[in-house]
Order: structure tokens, then sequence, then C-alpha cells
């Protein structure tokens, strides 16, 4: 799902007011050249020092147990204390504001088919959760950029596990099970973190990255439209007005975001308004959605908000510590299974969640630990296990949009221009713009506004880490009597659209739906420079048609009694690009246009480079 990274970054547009002056960009590259190989390995890479070939350190990960917690220690500990005095940023703001919508209304919405069917999770819990993972990853990862919370997948899960032991004759305490399971699957994780088992995230290509991306994409949708569905069918008559009202607002929420999305994207108003909608839209779209319920009739038509307990106490009035030690025997093995689908589930999702928020659409400097953090989700795991929370992981399309809101954007460097426009000032002539010369003039105006779309480029990332704290703590304020109260006014409907518009903005980025556009794509309008021109439409055909294989494949998996088993099927995602696909009739060319590594190798670098 990395492709629709780039389209994230263009559509957010978050900038500072002032790009960085020729002397600052300048003092930054002698500062570059300072740095020897051996610095990239202690952390000192950065995103214009990129190393040609993996350190020798990093090929001996698989032979030296922790080696690879080690150096993303010794890697990251360096930038600790930059981590936080860089959030000394305006973008810091609009990142956590934007982040906190994206992550606590989506996650508490994935779970109300695991809070209405199970009676063993709340609102309560799963805001415990997301701030129990922004906390631990934000003070204590390596990644601060990636967001965890209570993804889509999770649920699914736990609610499979939920109608499995239910359906037997002496089903155990749920809770306790649910336990043994986050608590094997917290012991994998350690062993994978030691055994530098995140070295083989190297065959992770864009190729999986877009299939999984595009599978989430829909399930985002299938929610949004299971909101509503729930409503229409538990309503007596079908037609009450309250599930109608909520179809409107779902509406009204999609519309108004993608309207404030657009505004943002065009040459109307002023760039600060424009910087403004980017930043603010979808906010500003849900209190505003949400609010409509309240207005005139559709407040005497009653939707249905979110459902809501005490402040600060779980599900069911039952305690927090859940004594999971206290299951039988038996069903302690049967738990270990369940555990190692939930490794392998957390190993993707997470993994890949975390590539993605530090693609290399992104100017980073600071370097990654893989290592590192996946031990970190092994103890979150387990916390969620002792406290009888549903356990968070790396989100998707939530950390990329982070690192998208936290881009500092400024001009492209243009040297010839540039000499141009200080001849001009000194003589009191003004430079004219120079468009495309094309034959026709349509395509002579599409170059031109395409030219005035990269008037700013992005430059920099605001790497730190207290956006991801903030949302989280956010999350902790939610659980207070007052504002769980607000929390309990905003209409599932409002959840609905956010689902329907988070789903398709990321399925319009998508890397297998770019690859459907260039299709029915005006050839005309297609830029000469467009990398698939070198590459057989039969062959573009098949490798979309292998992803949507797979992504068939796994979103039918998740609509029967085996969805426990959808981890598998995306994990095998990788020997299928690594073994089947180059067997496939792709030329060498071919194929390295159409897959790509997911990040870049100063990224790559931390798991022994790419494939």
């Amino acid at each position: 799902m990395a492709s629709q990274i780039s389209q994230l970054s263009h559509r957010s547009a978050p900038a500072q007011d002032f790009p960085p002056t020729e002397s600052e960009k300048e003092k930054e590259k002698e500062n570059l050249n300072t740095h020897d190989a051996s610095a990239i390995t202690t952390a000192s890479a950065s995103a214009t020092l990129r190393p040609k070939h993996a350190s020798p350190k990093r090929l001996v990960w698989l032979r030296k147990l922790g080696a690879g917690i080690l150096l993303d220690i010794r890697a990251r500990a360096p930038w600790y204390i930059s981590d936080w005095t860089d959030a000394w940023n305006y973008r810091v703001v609009p990142a956590t504001a934007l982040i906190f919508f994206a992550n606590v209304l989506p996650g508490i919405a994935f779970s109300l088919d695991l809070i209405e069917t199970t009676e063993q999770f709340g609102v309560a819990e799963v805001l415990l959760s997301s701030f129990m993972a922004a906390f631990v990853f934000s003070v204590f990862g390596a990644q601060p950029l990636t967001i965890a919370g209570v993804t889509g997948p999770i649920t699914v899960f736990n609610k499979t596990i939920y109608d499995i032991i239910e359906s037997q004759k002496n089903p155990p305490v749920y809770l306790h099970f649910i336990g043994w399971v986050y608590l094997w699957a917290a012991i994998i994780h350690w062993i994978t973190a030691i055994l530098n088992w995140c070295n083989f995230l190297k065959y992770v290509t864009l190729f999986s990255c877009d299939t999984f991306g595009f599978y989430v994409s829909w399930v985002y949708l299938q929610y949004g439209i299971q909101v509503i569905t729930r409503q229409l069918q538990s309503t007596e008559p079908p037609n009450n007005p309250g599930a109608l009202v909520s179809i409107i607002l779902a509406l009204l929420m999609l519309v108004t975001s993608f309207l404030f999305l657009s505004l943002s994207q065009k040459t109307f108003f002023h760039r600060h308004v424009r910087r403004f909608l980017a930043d603010y839209g979808l906010p500003m779209s849900l209190i505003a959605s949400s609010a409509m319920a309240y207005w005139g009739r559709f407040n005497v038509a009653n939707p249905a908000t979110l459902p809501i307990g005490p402040a600060f106490q779980p599900a069911g009035g039952r305690e927090w510590l859940v004594r999971f030690w206290q299951l039988d025997g038996v069903w302690v093995g049967i738990a270990l299974p369940f555990g190692i689908v939930l490794w392998i589930l957390f190993f993707f999702d997470h993994n890949v969640s975390s590539l993605m928020a530090q693609s290399s659409e992104f100017p980073l400097r600071k370097p990654p630990g893989f290592h590192w953090d996946f031990f970190l989700l092994g103890v979150t795991t387990f916390i969620a296990g002792l406290l009888g929370l549903p356990a968070p992981n790396g989100l998707i399309p939530q950390a990329p949009i982070h690192t998208t809101s936290l881009l500092v954007m400024g001009r492209p460097e243009n040297k010839k221009r540039d000499e141009e426009e200080i001849a001009a000032s000194k003589s009191g002539m003004q430079v004219p713009f120079k468009p495309a010369e094309t034959e026709d003039t349509g395509l002579q105006e599409h170059h031109s506004l395409a030219d005035a779309s990269i008037f700013e480029v992005p430059v920099s990332v605001v790497e730190q880490r207290v956006s991801n704290l903030a949302q989280g703590s956010l999350c902790l304020v939610l659980l207070t009597g007052p504002l769980l109260h607000v929390l309990g006014l905003i209409p599932r409907g409002v959840l609905a659209g956010l689902f329907w518009f988070m789903g398709a903005d990321a399925l319009r980025g998508n890397g297998i739906t770019q690859k459907i556009f260039y299709f029915i794509r005006d050839k005309r309008l297609t830029p000469e420079g467009e990398p698939l021109r070198k590459v057989r439409k039969s062959r573009i055909l098949l490798f979309v048609g292998v992803q949507l294989v797979g992504f068939g494949a796994t979103f039918a998996i998740t609509q029967t009694i085996a969805a426990i088993g959808f981890p598998v099927i995306i994990m095998l995602l990788l020997p299928l690009r690594v073994f089947i696909v180059p067997r496939l009739p792709f030329t060498a060319e071919e194929l390295a246009i159409l897959d790509q590594p997911t990040a870049s190798p100063f990224t790559m670098e931390s798991v022994g480079g790419s494939l």
C-alpha cells in the first residue's frame, strides 16, 4: 500500500510557511558530507546519505541472538533527545488532531460488533488499548511515527475465537482464553525479535503492501456498510427514521470530507487557507456531521450513537486484571495455535505499517528499528491480555497518514530559474512563466497546472514523539465522564461515513488502483515519462491479476467461519512474490517497474537490505 503515500503527501499538503534558505541547505550538505560509513550504522545516517551496501554488522544478525535489537537501540539512542525537542513545530498540532480522530473513532467502530456480540469489551477497553500502544511506542519505541491501535483484523480475530469457543459444550472463560492466546503470541514476538527474524522484511515489496492495503481499504468500506445495515436490521419497521438519518449523515460525512480535501488541492483561496483545510478538514467534517444529527427533525429521528460505559470501568463490571492463569491446562494448549496465527498477523500488519510510515516518499533522516519495536509489540500484546484489552498493532492507513501530516513542504531547487529571478529582480524585470510546449492546447494547460502543483515539494519530516504520545493521551482523557458523554453523542452514521472516506481515499491511491487507472486514462494525457509505458499491457494485467487473486482469497476467507486463518493467507503473499512471480513471463526490467521495495535503502538497511 505504499503507492498511495505519494498521493497522501500531495493530498494533505502540509507545509511550513518559509522554506529553507540557500545558506541553510548548503550548511546541511556540508554537515552530511562529514558523515562516514560508520556513522550510518550508529544512526547518523540521513535521507540524503543513503548507504549503497548493507553494513557488515547487519550481515551477521542471523547468527547473533539479539543483535538486531542491540543495533536498533544503538542506532536510535543518539536521536532520542532530538525526538522530543524537534516537536517544537506547528506541524505537530494538526498531525495530533488528525490522527486522534482517524485512530480512536475507527477503532471504536471496528469494535462495535465485538462489543455487542461478546459483551466482554467496551469503549473503555478500546481507548485504553490505544493509549497503551501510543505511550509504549512513543516513549520507548525506535519508530515513533508508527501509529498503533485497535484494527479491523484484530476484531475479526477476537470475534472468531469467541464464536469458536462458545460453540463448545463446556467453553472456557473467554478473557482467560484470550489472555493465553496473547501470552503465547507475545512469547513468539520476543523470540522473533531475539532471533532477528524481522530480517525477512527484506522480502516485503510493494506487491505485498499494495495487495494488503487493497484488502484493508475494502475492509473499511465493508465496515461502513455494516454500521448502517445493523441499524436497519435492528429496527422495527426496517424503514425506521433513525436508520435513514444515519444514512444521510454517513453521506454528509463522506461528501464534506472529500470537499475539504478537494479544495485543499485546488488553486482557490490563499495557500494558508488551503493548508488549513488539508490539516483540519477531517475533524471539521466529523464535528459538522455529528452536529447535524441534532438539528431540526433529524434530532426527532434519534439516530443511533456510540455505546459508552462508566468512566474508567471495564465492560460488564469485571475487574481490570484478567486471571488467565486459572484456565484449565487443556485450553492452555489449545490457545497456542491461535497465538501463532496472531503472531503471523502482527508480524505482517505491524511491520508493514512501520514500512509504510517510513516509505521512500518521505525524506526521513532518522534511522528505523524494526527488531526493537517488534519486541515492544510483544510487551503491549501481553499487557493487553493481562488487562482484557483488544491487542493493538500498527494501523494502515493511519501510520502513513501520520507521517504525511508531518511533512514540511518547500520549493523545489531550480538553480537556473533562481538565477534568472535574481537577475530579473536586480534589473526590475519580471521573469515570465514558461509552460511546456505541446501541440495540444489542452495538454499545455495540463502541464502548466502540473508545474504549479509541484511548486512545493516535501523537503523534510518533523520526526518526533510528541504527536503520537499526544493523540494517545487524548484517548485516555476521553475516558473521563464528561468527555465520554460527548463521545456518546457521535452518531454511528457519521462513523460509517468516516469509514467510507478513509477506505475510498486509501483505495484511490493504492498501487493496484493506479495501475488500473493507467488503462482507462486518456493516452494523450499520460506523461511521456510514465514508467508503465515501458511495460507490456498484458504483463501489467497479469501482475495486477495475481494481486487481485491474493486480495480475493484474503477477503473471501474473512467472510467465512475460517476467518481465523486469514493471516496465513496474507503471509503467503511473501513466498508468492519471491518464488512464483519471478517465474511468470516478466522481463527483469518489467518486474523492476511493476514492483519495488516498500521503503528506501536507508530504511531497509535496518533489516539487512531489500529484495
